[in-house]
């Protein structure tokens, strides 16, 4: 291809039929392609992961399905698969796979946090900033997206309540690419639709997220061999601050017990844990009043992944610092810096405050997806000023872990969520 940028804008013709039937034994679930009309054209996903790759969207329309006496959620309840040409407000350049299952998994987040206002903002299937607030969804999302606004940039924002003109003005002031929400206030619209690359959607099925969170569904994974794994879908079971587990261990006759976490940590837990359900595995998440304040996706080992998230805390936080106070990121402001030596003098003022803030760490709850098979990644934990954990507990140094968590000065408050929380 003599001109690189017309891959991206070269759609895929989508060869796939309308109808795929998928028979398990005596069972079958029916599903229709989803398509739209677009302009004077039919289309269908712009194209899968990668330009190069014919994609196709399918909705569950009939059948239903029992396994092990677990009824899966059935057809009538789609939310990114019944996307309609009236749901799709603006389509922007219409969405491909990756715009949508980014909003998939902003909803499978979302409907564990349907108790306050909340904004997710993903890139790459990941959250890289997330919020909820009593102060409303504007607030929600301003501290979403200064969470980690990097990598915010041309992300999918998903809100779980109308979208108002506080908002959008929001939403306005940078660059997204996709936002979806269960309904627009008026005059929300218009501020949005100037950005007329931006897929607006409206998803209705966002007000009743919290019920669907109680019904699996079937989980379905493609091997490079043409092959399939079936599972049964995520289901969390820490739904309430009570749902923690005290986290106590016993070695050689001594019993381990942490602190119970105060209650506005637990509800700092608990947001995290939610959250945590939409970040690849091996992570580690940090939230401090509501707000995600590092996300760590994805490592191969849980100390090097604890490791990673502090050293991106620590730029996102200097970051912020620059960006509110000269208008640029952390890397202009490094580059410049080179040929100007007052833009040096800020840039080492500013990375040694963020040094001396930690990187905005003091205070926040953390959450692993998986047990800490050793204590030294609870350890910089410490080191970085979280107060609080949740870790899914069953590790056979447990005690070790608890025994960090007590030495600390002042103790930190550990809980187990009896659950681990993969994502693969």
């Amino acid at each position: 291809m003599s001109d690189l940028k017309k891959m991206y804008s070269t759609l895929q013709q989508d060869p796939f039929p309308a109808e795929m039937r998928l028979t398990l034994g005596d069972q079958e679930l029916v599903f229709h392609k989803r398509t739209w009309r677009i302009g004077d054209e039919t289309l269908g996903l712009r194209y899968g992961e990668n330009p190069d790759q014919p994609a196709a969207l399918y909705e569950l329309k009939e059948g239903g399905l029992s396994v092990g006496g677990v009824a899966f959620r059935g057809p009538g309840k789609g939310l990114v698969s019944a996307l309609t040409e009236e749901h799709m407000i603006q389509s922007g350049k219409h969405p491909g796979k990756i715009n949508l299952t980014d909003v998939d998994n902003g909803l499978n987040i979302l409907q564990y946090l349907s108790a306050k206002p909340a904004a997710v903002i993903l890139k790459h299937n990941n959250p890289c900033g997330a919020a909820w607030s009593d102060e409303g969804l504007a607030v929600a999302l301003e501290r979403a997206h200064m969470s980690d606004r990097i990598a915010a940039f041309g992300g999918a924002i998903v809100v779980n309540r109308p979208l108002d003109k506080a908002t959008a003005e929001h939403i306005d002031s940078a660059y997204f690419e996709v936002v979806a929400a269960p309904d627009y206030e008026s005059g929300a619209v218009d501020i949005l639709k100037k950005r007329k690359n931006l897929r607006i959607l409206r998803i209705p099925g966002i007000a009743d997220l919290a019920g669907l969170s109680r019904e699996p569904f079937l989980d379905v994974k493609s091997l490079m061999d043409g092959g399939v794994v079936l599972q049964f879908s995520f289901r969390n079971r820490i739904l309430d601050a009570a749902d923690f587990i005290p986290a106590t261990a016993e070695k050689d006759g001594n019993h381990f017990a942490a602190r119970k976490p105060t209650k506005a940590e637990a509800e700092d837990l608990l947001f995290a844990w939610a959250v945590e359900a939409g970040v690849t595995s091996n992570s580690i998440l940090m939230v401090r009043d509501g707000v995600t304040t590092a996300i760590g996706t994805g490592e191969q080992d849980r100390v090097g992944c604890v490791d990673l998230t502090i050293a991106k805390a620590h730029t996102k936080y200097a970051d912020l610092l620059a960006f509110r106070e000269l208008n640029l990121s952390i890397y202009e402001l490094r580059l410049k810096g080179r040929d100007d030596k007052a833009l040096a003098q800020k840039l080492a003022d500013i990375e040694a405050r963020a040094s001396e803030a930690r990187g905005g760490l003091p205070g926040s709850a953390a959450v692993s997806d998986g047990f800490f098979p050793f204590r030294d990644g609870v350890d910089l934990l410490i080191a970085s000023g979280v107060t609080a954990i949740a870790q899914p507990g069953g590790s056979i140094r447990d005690f070790e872990v608890i025994q960090a968590v007590n030495e600390a000065a002042p103790q930190v408050a550990m809980v187990f969520t009896g659950q681990r929380s993969f994502r693969h």
